[in-house]
């Protein structure tokens, strides 16, 4: 049983390009990936479209359909309706090659910046041993595929191309993650890593990565929570700092946790060693300034009001937008990383401070 349906397929490269309609037959029990091929064996031979496996685990078909990123393979066309309009468009956060195909490198950038996982010195290749319910823990992380759905739906850099230099992403986080958790790992660093050089704190858990999962991956609960929890704990905890106080005093401090690798190129060192805390900007003077703790003299930005049509209401799909990304929440005039004067810390006591 088949039927023509009605697809909006975005066609252009990187110089620019538009929505384009086509009426295409569809057939019960078929995905999206399937009428895309029917389309280039049809009216639009040369439409790139980037798949392989078409089984869901290969991760190479990510598209955004109708605005949601998913897998071309495993959206069936069941799920829309008869008369509804199928519009189908490049990932949204990398920059678009041609047609439905982008260049993910970001993603492999971040991956070789990423430390790889350390073997014990004092146990040999093949005498590893570890508790199941460990195994379990950093199993449910390498069931990814790798399709970056996660990365593209990402706010933090799917509004804020800017912030990618300071961004690893959750793909990323969860990678950090895993290895930290791993019982037979020897770097004891993962969590200042996460901190400083993958951006860790601009996560603000929305969980919109782990709604867009093909693995169904609890990225969010149970990755990135608990790795912020291990760096709240490691950096806040007042017991900690103290005992860090008394137990490495007249140590010179490590301002960078990769300059432990010695001899090598490495992002920290390339910024001048300097950690992230001020929210990324690599700055001396930011990073002495967020050491210090409260910034009194902070100018707060007001938000701008959001763009609506004109019967007054939000629009309904972002491609009704004249830019790339809907309005931002932090107003037009605010931009990311913010400045290290525009931070907000909170305290008790700081209507009593000068």
């Amino acid at each position: 049983m088949s039927a023509k349906r009605q697809f909006r397929i975005w066609r252009g490269d990187e110089t620019g390009g538009d929505l384009q309609d086509y009426m295409v037959e569809v057939n019960e029990g078929e995905v999206v990936l399937d009428v895309i091929h029917r389309l280039q064996a049809t009216d639009a031979p040369d439409l790139a479209c980037r798949w392989n496996c078409k089984a869901g685990k290969c991760g190479s078909c990510s598209i955004e359909i109708n605005g949601k990123p998913r897998l071309g393979c495993m959206t069936r066309m069941s799920t829309f309706g008869d008369d509804e309009t199928v519009t189908v468009t490049p990932l949204r956060t990398f920059p678009v090659i041609r047609d439905l195909v982008t260049d993910v490198s970001f993603n492999y950038e971040k991956a070789r910046e990423t430390p790889a996982f350390a073997p014990p010195a004092d146990v040999a290749p093949g005498d590893y041993r570890m508790q199941q319910v460990d195994v379990e823990r950093s199993q449910e992380f390498r069931k990814c595929i790798e399709c970056f759905l996660c990365q593209t739906v990402c706010h933090v850099i799917r509004d804020h191309d800017e912030n990618k230099q300071a961004f690893s992403g959750p793909r990323y986080f969860i990678r950090a993650a895993e290895l930290d958790m791993h019982p037979l790992d020897a770097r004891t660093d993962r969590k200042e890593y996460a901190q400083a050089e993958q951006g860790l704190g601009f996560c603000n858990i929305t969980k919109c990565c782990t709604e867009v999962c093909p693995e169904h991956i609890k990225i969010t609960d149970n990755g990135i929570i608990p790795m912020k929890e291990r760096v709240v704990d490691r950096r806040y905890d007042p017991l900690v700092w103290l005992g860090s106080k008394i137990f490495r005093r007249g140590e010179t401090p490590q301002t960078s946790v990769t300059t432990a690798r010695p001899g090598s190129a490495t992002p920290g060192s390339a910024r001048g060693g300097v950690h992230s805390h001020a929210g990324g900007s690599h700055d001396s003077r930011a990073e002495a300034q967020a050491q210090s703790g409260v910034n009194w003299h902070r100018e707060v930005p007001h938000p701008t009001a959001p763009a609506v049509d004109d019967r007054g209401k939000l629009p309904l799909t972002e491609l009704t937008f004249d830019r790339a990304a809907a309005p931002s929440p932090f107003g037009d005039d605010v931009t990311f990383p913010l400045p290290p004067e525009h931070l907000n810390f909170a305290h008790p006591d700081q209507n009593d401070k000068h």
